[in-house]
């Protein structure tokens, strides 16, 4: 793809339509504008586009979950968000990715995930690159947007260019990880041009611990269900892992947006994903099998021993031994005990943001801007956000999709060419 430096693009800045931001949102839209005829300029803030889909699923890229859950999604406005979604169906965006950038997907069964099948996020970023280049994506690196002009409707970057469009999609990310180019500056422009916004908030982030018992087990994973409060709140299983600030893992990151939002809300965990009635069976006296031997046959150890000592029973006890409140105090300790969180850590390790401009503020058909024609938003900048396990690329892509398609369309409809 020919890169373009910035005295090219003062010197015809004008297109039909500008993409700001080449994340995975910005990427698809600039992709689907061009091929709807439009002339695309893509402004990205950073040198090396994509920073976040680099970084996704430990550099494997967790791109698309295998099950389309809209129910998940986490907005004021889900109902919305959920026609939103359904505008490019799961099936369709993999064959995209397979059929026409030429990146076969495969399943992780244990975790119902999508990666690439050479477990290469870089194969995901670099394809879509690609994409954009024979599309003829004009693409401006090192340009970081600072404000978005409506009359006319234009983008203006740091060192005062302004790039007059057709239309503009906002694709800018939200605040999440801001090392990757996420540092807010597209929320802002939406909210001086009069968008309501969400108060931005980091969701699927790590929780801190200021328990020495807990902070000690870092490196521990085992699988566990977590709820809220009172049985009915919300509620998570999968992956759970201890780290040297506290816990992390799928269980944890999915409900972590609650604990951000409600600091005083009660974390209880069952251990193993076992419930009281099993671990009930578990402990039945069995022989000469000792308390410690019967709970480490299940947990890590060094887990088994924290739960033990937090229980007050003695690791060599046997079952048949155990005194009816040893054993009652032990089975809450496995199955129903309260993960004490002392905070988060915030959104520097935030794999989305949650809130953002108000899924009201756009058309949900096209997702053009209700208080500014011509303008398009699309991915984490809108108040909209999945679980992990490639829910949140896939909101990017859809998103994106639809605001390039209805950008391009838009911006030929304004200049006459349009039907």
């Amino acid at each position: 793809m020919r890169e373009h430096s910035r005295s090219e693009l003062r010197e015809r800045r004008e297109c039909d339509v500008l993409v700001v931001g080449a994340g995975a949102a910005g990427l698809i839209a600039a992709i689907f504008a061009r091929r709807s005829g439009a002339s695309v300029t893509l402004l990205e803030s950073t040198a090396d586009p994509g920073q976040k889909i680099l970084i996704s699923g430990g550099g494997r890229c967790n791109v698309l979950p295998s099950r389309f859950e809209p129910e998940r999604f986490v907005s004021e406005d889900s109902r919305t968000a959920t026609r939103m979604l359904k505008a490019w169906r799961l099936e369709a965006v993999r064959a995209f990715f397979e059929d026409e950038l030429g990146v076969p997907l495969a399943l992780e069964s244990e975790s119902g995930k999508l990666f690439p099948v050479s477990n290469r996020a870089r194969d995901i970023r670099d394809a879509l690159l690609a994409e954009a280049g024979r599309a003829g994506v004009r693409v401006l690196r090192g340009a970081r947007v600072a404000d978005v002009t409506a009359r006319p409707l234009a983008a203006v970057t740091a060192d005062g260019a302004s790039f007059p469009a057709g239309a503009v999609v906002l694709a800018t990310g939200g605040l999440s990880i801001p090392k990757t180019g996420s540092d807010g500056a597209g929320l802002e422009a939406a909210r001086r041009l009069g968008h309501r916004i969400v108060e931005p908030y980091p969701a699927l982030t790590p929780l801190r611990s200021a328990s020495a018992e807990h902070r000690a087990l870092a490196g521990v994973s085992l699988p566990a269900d977590l709820r809220l409060g009172a049985p009915g709140r919300a509620r998570s299983s999968g992956g759970f892992l201890f780290t040297h600030g506290g816990y992390s893992g799928p269980s944890v990151l999915d409900l972590s947006h609650h604990l951000v939002r409600d600091p005083a809300a009660e974390l209880r965990v069952a251990w193993g994903g076992i419930s009281r009635a099993t671990w009930e069976e578990r402990l039945r006296p069995a022989g000469a099998e000792t308390a410690g031997g019967a709970v480490a046959r299940v947990l890590p150890s060094r887990l088994a021993e924290v739960v033990l000592a937090g229980a007050g029973v003695d690791r060599g006890t046997r079952l048949a031994q155990l005194r009816r409140e040893e054993r009652v105090r032990l089975v809450g300790a496995l199955a129903d005990s309260r993960l004490p969180v002392s905070g988060h850590e915030g959104f520097p390790r935030a794999e989305v943001t949650g809130g953002g401009v108000a899924l009201s503020e756009v058309d949900p058909v096209t997702l053009e801007s209700r208080r500014v024609p011509g303008l398009y938003l699309c991915g984490e900048i809108l108040d909209a956000f999945g679980p992990i396990g490639g829910h949140n690329f896939l909101w990017a892509f859809v998103t994106g999709r639809t605001a390039g398609l209805a950008a391009a369309a838009g911006a030929a409809a304004a200049s006459g060419r349009g039907p």
